[in-house]
């Protein structure tokens, strides 16, 4: 700092008897009142005259003599704490409280020689331009300001010697406190505080006499404190009553810390307290934890995780037996259900475990990521449970079934953000499944039926779990759900320009003229791509198609051939069906079958009793396949059998008495048998697809890779793959011989793989 103001000379004798009878005032503020303003100013200019003075500086000699000062101050003082006995805190603090407000003040008095003591203090003469240049070095060491030199002061000849007596006492009365009895928790806290506060001006370790003179003494008698306690109240109280007692004591050494001590120690006498009165005694707090869980007990439970969780130990036995449980539970659950609707009391059953542990963690375990893992862990082992007849074996196809029953129209009406909140459920129990790619093969094949048969509730419902499912298995995974709804609509355009076909080819006038003015009936068709429906030709199945229906079909196809040449259509009659009107009764009826049962009952129009094998000629189905088609007829009364067993001689014959209070219903053929073998149709198609797909992920690896481990690449794929299905090691293994054999790879004799396609 560089100043203008002269240097004079001055007589140190004479000034400082002066200044220290302010400074004095100053340090003893309480007893002889404050200082006015006149004063302060002129000891400050006497202050500073004194460092600035010439020939030569009185800074150094001042910094000696107000040193002097002090320590006999603190000197003094400290006779009167010592002398005070039993009155020591007291004492103490009384004169701390003056001392350090007087040092603050003293600190301001004395700016100007702080500034020359902390650093390099530049006064410049104007008449010849001189820079006067002042620096203080006592005993050798950096000089401190005189606020710093002041607390020092009380450190050295105050704390240091009594601290021992000091902690002692401080120690006595929070023992005092923690007991229950009165105290002056002001006089404490100053007592403490002091510790930190002689350090105030230090720049690093200010903490230094607060933790080492203090801070370990507190801790030690605290931990000690609590071992006797927790020791004592295990031994008469069970386990849930100690929780709940040792939680108070927690509470209670909180709010004492926060009452008495610097922040800093908050966290540390907090993990004495649970060393002593919880880690200490892990192995009782363990032995309970299967019990409450088991018992239900969530307050314990709560209690026990507060007590855990910032511990060094932890709660990972808490959640491992938390995941025991709810696996128990729910495999108990699962393998209990029975009844008709399975796929709904699966889902609906495993949604309800996953609920109301959801909202237990949630309550109990403060929405811990532990415990939330542990319940997902505990679901995805439920759900993918493939031991003996275990339902969760059946998992993706009853999950598949669950979400068809919403999307079907049924009887149950339901509103559509119903269905799309049923459907979040479904999509809940989805994220669980390790096989994917089984769920996705059913899911299609109902799909497929509901689309065909016109059977879903709404398509806005349909593309909202498409688009869920997307969000969760990317793209590819419903590549193919995406391509059945365009080709529908694409379909459904086609349609249209065949009716236009119609009337183009049509000589007559056919001014809105209809399908059924045009070709006899009413016909409707749907041309869909093989490759993204999981539906195929019986190639078993032979069938002659009922006259009716041969000239809408011929003229479909010369329409399609002049749209698409080179395409070939293929007819799938087992997934067709239509409606027939049955008018040779005394009312009239509309019943919706499948099209081989609708081409039974039209040869009817032309006998009114044949023998099975002659049905069979007619229609070319095969007796296997008749017999399927024929049984719902005669169940339903509309045909008449002349023997309780089908065989090719059998007269079945047309009922003229049938008689029904619908005049509008549907046949239907789908038995249990046929369900099951399309469900092991549908695995072996998923089992083959897996093949395919491992060897793709395989080749993708290593044609980036180029060389790779054995053990690496198993990982790779087992990576890549887990979010359709968790792939076995042996299937891998088959996959890359496979490779090995079609030459995409080659084996090394370091059991690696090169990529060599």
């Amino acid at each position: 700092m560089v100043s203008t103001i002269k240097p004079k000379q001055v007589n140190f004798n004479d000034l400082w008897p002066i200044v220290l009878t302010t400074v004095r005032s100053v340090i003893n503020m309480s007893r002889y009142g404050h200082t006015d303003q006149l004063t302060w100013q002129n000891r400050f200019s006497d202050i500073y005259d004194m460092c600035a003075a010439t020939p030569d500086s009185y800074a150094e000699k001042l910094y000696e003599e107000t040193t002097k000062f002090l320590e006999d101050h603190c000197i003094s003082m400290k006779k009167d704490i010592v002398e005070s006995e039993q009155n020591m805190l007291n004492i103490y603090v009384k004169y701390w409280t003056e001392y350090k407000m007087g040092a603050e003040h003293l600190n301001s008095l004395y700016t100007c020689l702080n500034n020359l003591i902390v650093k390099k203090h530049l006064v410049t003469e104007p008449e010849n331009n001189m820079i006067l240049e002042y620096t203080i070095e006592l005993n050798d060491q950096s000089p401190v300001e005189i606020g710093e030199m002041a607390l020092d002061c009380w450190t050295k000849i105050i704390i240091e010697p009594l601290k021992d007596r000091l902690v002692k006492l401080l120690l006595e009365q929070i023992y005092l406190d923690r007991i229950g009895e009165c105290v002056n928790q002001t006089i404490i806290k100053n007592v403490i505080i002091s510790f930190v506060d002689v350090y105030q001006y230090r720049k690093i370790n200010t903490l230094e006499l607060y933790e080492n003179s203090f801070e370990s003494h507190f801790l030690q008698a605290t931990g000690k404190y609590y071992r006797e306690e927790g020791n004592h109240h295990l031994a008469k109280l069970n386990c849930i009553q100690y929780m709940k007692k040792i939680l108070l004591f927690i509470d209670d050494e909180e709010f004492r810390s926060r009452k008495f001590l610097n922040p800093t120690s908050y966290i540390k006498v907090n993990n004495e307290c649970l060393q002593r009165l919880v880690c200490d005694h892990y192995d009782t707090l363990k032995n309970e934890c299967n019990e409450l869980i088991l018992q239900q007990d969530f307050d314990a439970l709560q209690n026990m995780y507060k007590l855990l969780k910032p511990t060094h130990i932890g709660t990972n036995y808490m959640v491992e037996q938390l995941q025991a449980n709810i696996t128990y539970i729910g495999n108990e659950k699962i393998q209990s259900l029975k009844g008709e609707n399975l796929p709904t009391l699966f889902v609906e059953t495993l949604l309800e475990l996953h609920t109301k542990y959801l909202n237990i963690i949630r309550e109990t375990f403060a929405n811990d990521p532990d415990f939330i893992s542990s319940l997902d862990k505990a679901c995805t082992i439920i759900v993918n449970m493939k031991n003996g007849n275990c339902l969760s074996a059946k998992a993706p196809e009853l999950l598949a079934h669950y979400c068809d029953n919403l999307l079907r129209k049924s009887s149950k009406t339901l509103t559509e953000n119903e269905i799309e909140e049923k459907l979040l459920h479904g999509i809940t129990i989805f994220n669980y499944l390790e096989d994917k790619d089984y769920f996705q093969r059913f899911y299609q094949k109902m799909l497929a039926r509901r689309l065909i048969n016109q059977q879903s509730t709404s398509m806005d419902a349909e593309e909202f779990i498409v688009t869920k499912l997307k969000e969760i298995c990317g793209y590819e995974f419903t590549a193919k759900l995406a391509r059945m709804f365009q080709d529908m609509k694409v379909s459904n355009d086609l349609y249209i320009k065949f009716l236009d076909y119609l009337k183009s080819e049509s000589s007559s006038n056919v001014q809105n003229q209809t399908m059924t003015n045009l070709i006899g009936l009413d016909f409707n068709i749907y041309v869909l791509q093989a490759n993204s429906w999981p539906i195929a030709q019986l190639t078993t199945n032979t069938f002659l198609i009922p006259q009716p229906l041969e000239k809408p079909l011929h003229l479909f196809e010369a329409f399609y051939n002049k749209q698409y040449n080179g395409r070939k259509l293929c007819w799938i009659y087992n997934l067709s069906n239509g409606e027939i009107r049955m008018s040779h009764l005394d009312r009239s009826y509309v019943v919706t079958m499948c099209t081989y049962q609708m081409a039974i009952l039209l040869i009817f129009n032309q006998h009114d009793k044949l023998t099975l094998h002659e049905i069979a000629e007619s229609t070319k189905l095969n007796t296997k396949e008749l017999e399927k088609q024929i049984l719902p007829l005669i169940e339903n009364k509309f045909l008449l059998n002349n023997t309780n067993n089908l065989t090719s001689k059998s007269i079945i014959s047309i009922n003229f008495e049938y008689k029904s209070k619908r005049t509008k219903f549907k046949i239907s053929t789908t038995i249990h048998k046929e369900t099951r073998q399309d469900s092991e149709i549908s695995q072996k198609i998923v089992d083959d697809d897996r093949k395919f797909y491992l060897q793709a992920i395989i080749v993708r690896i290593m044609k980036s890779r180029k060389i790779l481990k054995h053990n690496l690449l198993i990982e790779e794929v087992i990576t890549q793959s887990k979010q359709r299905f968790i792939p076995s090691i042996h299937l891998i293994k088959k996959c890359i011989e496979i490779l090995i054999d079609k030459q995409y790879l080659e084996r090394n004799l370091t059991d690696e793989y090169t990529y060599i396609a």
